[in-house]
């Protein structure tokens, strides 16, 4: 642990550096507050949504006595891997204006992939057990036995 963090301090420090360049040059145009408050804002924004869809997530998961449901979580899921890939979007696309570190991005693409990833498999899971329903909703009660032979 205390080797994989003093491998990533050269690079934390570039990173540092990359930034205090930018906000030094922003700086001196007068720009600062502005680009920072907006990236700000747009993340905020989209964290905001994500955390919302977190919420519905874990109300859902208590309702069904701590275990999440995969139908009734399936759309939320998919809604919740779409934020996220939407936020990931935006700080690739704005890393270099935001000064965003390339761990960040990093992190931010790890969690959307596993988000993704478990919205598939509950996705799966939640068509499987429509289908099963249908099948047994379909195959209607069972009629009763008639008597066989003579009478």
């Amino acid at each position: 642990m205390i080797a994989a963090s003093v491998r990533s301090t050269p690079r934390l420090a570039r990173a540092l550096v990359r930034t205090a360049a930018a906000i030094v040059a922003f700086a001196s145009l007068g720009a600062v507050g502005a680009f920072a408050q907006s990236c700000n804002d747009d993340i905020a924004t989209l964290q905001t949504k994500r955390n919302g869809h977190l919420a519905a997530l874990n109300k859902i998961t208590k309702a069904n006595g701590g275990k999440l449901d995969p139908v009734s979580a399936c759309p939320r899921l998919r809604t919740l891997a779409s934020v996220e890939r939407e936020m990931l979007g935006y700080m690739q696309k704005n890393q270099s204006w935001c000064t965003i570190p390339e761990e960040i991005i990093t992190q931010v693409k790890t969690g959307a992939n596993r988000t993704s990833q478990i919205a598939g498999q509950a996705c799966k899971i939640a068509a499987q057990a429509r289908q099963m329903q249908n099948q047994q909703s379909s195959a209607g009660p069972a009629a009763p036995a008639l008597p066989r032979g003579p009478l």
